[in-house]
């Protein structure tokens, strides 16, 4: 058997990976248009400074990229985040401490008595009836309040998704509120009979020693496959029962192709084989997001926790501040410190389209206008995706259904990347491993 795999971010990555642990006899043919794999996982290094280009690892409240990283062999490599990842913050008109209790919560400024007396009303709203989707904004103004949406699922949408309430599907980004809901009536309901019923600790926030490349690294170099990095592919054609994949230098035929390209590319690509196929991928939109890394040699800030998000009505210019070195304390040299700062999304997308020294100026208003920082960094890294996160509007997941029936025509062909279902890495690796079981076991 002979499979090409289109795109080596961490979907393609596991796809292999999983194909070749079931099949060590099959061919794999990988490609990549950047001269890396890896995708938004990549890690920058500056002078001893680590800053994650994209998402910074995973929680182990989901078994999946756990499990990947055992079964590769890699468990030595994780790095469990700090205990100062319990403290985090929320920016409106000033930073405030997100509460992680209900004592800390009623001791909060974040909302007005009245405000908290109708998130507490939530075990009174009657569940909705319908299956209809509906916009996490639409949800949360439902069962939390305004107030509630407008200040907590507000900022945790940017810090997730790079965009907000209103724009964003409950059941697609969301789906476990949606379950709880359907299942126990309410929010509250459904996190008393979770808590009953699932014993242990929830999930804590894991990456890898000096950053995520650090895997995937690993991974590459653990994949027997030929590798064809810095070569897009342009056009993906049937030849009888099996494909044609056409890169810039090379074409070659595989009896099945796994797409695990950005939707924009994969849509580009399959324009020859099924035009209607195409323009249903080219749909799928993104939050452009620029990522921000500052290290100082010496700094008076404690970053003492995770970091802070922002709301909308702050009208901040940025979306969020990570603490990394609180976080992951090998992210800086010993005694140094850093932070990364999130730009952009679909809050202001405009400000991604700065140059590089425009957006290491807004980082820097940023962390001015939020923490009081005002020190010159001593490095600093830029990162911008025009298209970084993808977006899953309301009808999603009824889009997807339609997409993945009319890829199913194509006997051999696959689609495996975060543009479809779910973004995180946890998501991706669930998602590579399945598709892998599922072409073994044909």
């Amino acid at each position: 058997m002979r499979i090409a795999i289109v795109g080596a971010g961490i979907s393609g990555l596991t796809t292999a990976f999983y194909l070749q642990k079931a099949r060590p006899d099959w061919e794999l043919y990988c490609f990549d248009a950047n001269p890396r794999v890896g995708g938004t996982m990549h890690t920058l290094e500056r002078d001893g400074f680590y800053f994650e280009a994209g998402g910074n690892g995973f929680l182990t409240n989901k078994p999946d990229s756990l499990q990947l990283v055992e079964d590769a062999g890699a468990s030595d490599l994780l790095l469990r985040s700090s205990d100062l990842t319990r403290k985090r913050y929320i920016y409106t008109d000033q930073i405030h401490r997100l509460p992680e209790s209900p004592p800390l919560f009623l001791k909060s400024k974040l909302l007005t008595w009245p405000q908290k007396l109708r998130v507490a009303a939530e075990v009174f709203i009657p569940a909705k009836r319908d299956l209809q989707d509906e916009t996490l904004q639409s949800f949360g103004y439902r069962r939390v309040g305004k107030a509630m949406t407008d200040v907590f699922l507000d900022a945790m949408t940017a810090g997730i998704y790079g965009t907000t309430p209103d724009r964003i599907s409950v059941e697609a980004a969301f789906p476990l509120v949606v379950k709880l809901e359907r299942e126990h009536g309410g929010l509250f309901r459904g996190m008393m009979a979770r808590r009953k019923s699932q014993a242990g600790p929830g999930g804590v926030l894991t990456s890898f020693h000096h950053g995520v490349q650090t895997f995937i690294d690993y991974l590459h170099g653990h994949l027997r496959a030929h590798w064809y990095l810095g070569q897009a592919v342009h056009e993906i054609v049937r030849d009888g029962n099996a494909f044609r994949v056409r890169s810039d230098a090379q074409e070659i035929q595989v009896d099945q192709v796994i797409v695990s390209s950005p939707a924009y590319a994969a849509a580009e690509m399959l324009k020859s084989l099924d035009p209607t196929l195409a323009e249903q991928i080219s749909h799928i939109g993104y939050s452009p997001i620029a990522v921000v890394g500052l290290g100082w040699h010496e700094l008076d800030h404690p970053l003492d926790g995770f970091g802070l998000l922002t709301t909308t009505s702050a009208k901040m210019p940025v979306l969020g501040i990570l603490w990394e070195s609180s976080v992951f304390p090998d992210r800086a040299p010993e005694g140094k410190k850093c932070v990364r700062v999130m730009i952009g999304g679909q809050r202001s997308p405009e400000l991604v389209n700065q140059d590089e020294s425009g957006l290491l100026e807004t980082a820097r208003r940023g962390l001015e206008l939020t923490m009081g920082i005002t020190k010159t960094p001593d490095v600093h890294v830029v990162q911008r995706w025009d298209r970084g996160i993808p977006c899953y509007p309301v009808g999603h997941l009824s889009a997807m259904e339609r997409l993945f029936a009319e890829v199913g025509k194509y006997p051999g062909l696959h689609l495996c990347n975060n543009a479809y279902y779910g973004v995180s890495m946890n998501d991706c690796a669930r998602n590579g491993r399945l598709l892998a079981e599922k072409i073994t076991a044909l």
